[in-house]
């Protein structure tokens, strides 16, 4: 008799053939085989479908869906179809090592319930050396604080947790106010039912960081306006000025990227020293520089640098 899979991947795609052949193929390769893959298709218009048929894999399957653009929608088919014990996600444009699945079954056996890792970081087609490595950190309990005070450090295509804690948190919110940030907020919720988030010091994947997501500076603000009002309590209990260094360089950015840079100055302002990681403080002091040097180019009528 077959064994039942333990583990259930969730993909969502779409129009990413070439990119989920990739996916797959690290999925294949994996040093742990009691798996199964669940491919949720938004109607893809190229040859998705072919693709997943090349593998000829009975562990591989093919599920469809009209997302309108919500790959929360997605994702959350995908866990109600799955058998698995444990509930891997992985984006069609990334993909994993071999050894990643056996590493985050150890850690679920040995009692956590949600296991993450690093990735590097995959910035352009045909990139066959890897040095840069998406931003990870050990959570601190309580991981619910940890997360408000220091912002998200999952990487989606890095996570397993227990099928259960996500059924627990009725799985990715779908509100549209939280495209690209919908994960995020998943993980907040999870850190409120348990504490057992483990991270392996590994990295164990790769993350597609050359574009062609869905993120933006628009979307950015939208979203850090939705979490902000979401979690505007937790927030408040961080520090007695409600401030969270996250949320006010997110919000620098999206400005400066728009354009508005009295905006964007008042919000690098508020990235405090001590309160933010030396990295994202001088940065912050940086981009400071830059707008100021900017608004004075444009005061004294002389050309911007």
């Amino acid at each position: 008799m077959d064994r039942q899979p333990l583990v259930s991947i969730v993909i969502p795609t779409y129009n990413r053939a070439c990119d989920l052949g990739r996916a797959l193929a690290s999925v294949v390769a994996q040093t742990y085989c009691a798996w199964e893959a669940l491919i949720v298709d938004n109607h893809s218009t190229d040859d998705t479908v072919e693709v997943v048929n090349r593998f000829n894999d009975s562990r591989i399957k093919l599920l469809s869906i009209h997302n309108d653009g919500v790959i929360a929608a997605s994702r959350n088919l995908g866990i109600t179809h799955a058998s698995g014990e444990y509930v891997a996600f992985l984006d069609s444009d990334d993909w994993w090592r071999p050894e990643k699945l056996a590493q985050s079954v150890n850690a679920l056996e040995q009692g956590a319930d949600l296991v993450y890792h690093g990735m590097f970081l995959a910035t352009r087609p045909g990139q066959r050396w890897f040095w840069r490595r998406a931003r990870s950190r050990n959570l601190k309990s309580p991981v619910f604080r940890d997360l408000i005070a220091n912002g998200t450090t999952l990487n989606t295509s890095s996570v397993v947790a227990r099928r259960k804690v996500m059924q627990a948190i009725n799985g990715f919110s779908e509100d549209q106010s939280l495209i690209t940030a919908e994960d995020f907020d998943a993980w907040l919720r999870a850190a409120k039912i348990t504490d057992r988030f483990v991270r392996i010091p590994r990295t164990l994947g790769y993350y597609w960081a050359g574009g062609g997501n869905m993120s933006g500076p628009r979307r950015t603000l939208l979203t850090i306006g939705t979490l902000e009002s979401r979690y505007a309590t937790a927030i408040r209990g961080v520090n007695a000025e409600s401030e969270v260094y996250w949320i006010d360089y997110g919000r620098g950015r999206a400005h400066y990227r728009l354009g508005s840079y009295a905006a964007a100055k008042r919000a690098f302002a508020l990235v405090r020293w001590r309160r933010s990681p030396i990295s994202i403080y001088v940065k912050s002091r940086w981009m400071l520089l830059l707008i100021n040097l900017h608004l004075h180019s444009q005061k004294s009528g002389a050309p911007c640098a």
